[in-house]
């Protein structure tokens, strides 16, 4: 009696656990991180703070986590291309760093040129004074990284 029943149950569960899954995922932004590879700390709180339920910042990480082994730059062009691609927004992380960085330039031209919404985020409540051309150029807003979450909320798909 207990062994029949249970089995249309657990096939709705799994259904429904599905879909609960698909909707948590529609929540949430996907999100490409533009940085420099010498800012990956700091980067990876920002990405700890998102996974941590307790924390207004939600996004699904659609960024490079480790540098692609390659010396070819058209290779390590398309797989970031790709990443952008299944992204919504790109955050690119404010640093001198990233300010030097060609490939940070290039991830947020990139970003732009595949309709993608740009913003910049930076520690602290100073915006860095690195000189970003691609972000001052294109008019990007940049947020303290407190802001994030209340700013990637308010943006349209």
């Amino acid at each position: 009696m207990g062994g029949s029943s249970s089995g249309p149950r657990r096939i709705g569960d799994v259904k429904d656990l599905i879909e609960r899954a698909k909707d948590e995922l529609r929540s949430k932004r996907n999100v490409f991180i533009s940085f420099a590879y010498e800012d990956l700390n700091e980067v990876n709180l920002l990405r700890g703070q998102a996974k941590n339920e307790n924390s207004p910042l939600e996004f699904n990480d659609w960024s490079v986590s480790e540098p692609y082994d390659s010396e070819r730059a058209s290779y390590i062009k398309q797989k970031i291309s790709e990443r952008i691609a299944q992204s919504s927004v790109t955050v690119v992380y404010l640093s001198p760093h990233s300010a030097a960085s060609k490939w940070v330039e290039w991830e947020i031209t990139q970003s732009l040129a595949a309709g993608k919404k740009v913003l910049g985020v930076y520690s602290g409540q100073i915006k860095p004074t690195s000189s970003f051309s691609a972000i001052s150029s294109n008019s990007i807003k940049c947020v303290p990284w407190s802001d994030l979450a209340k700013t990637i909320a308010t943006l349209k798909e």
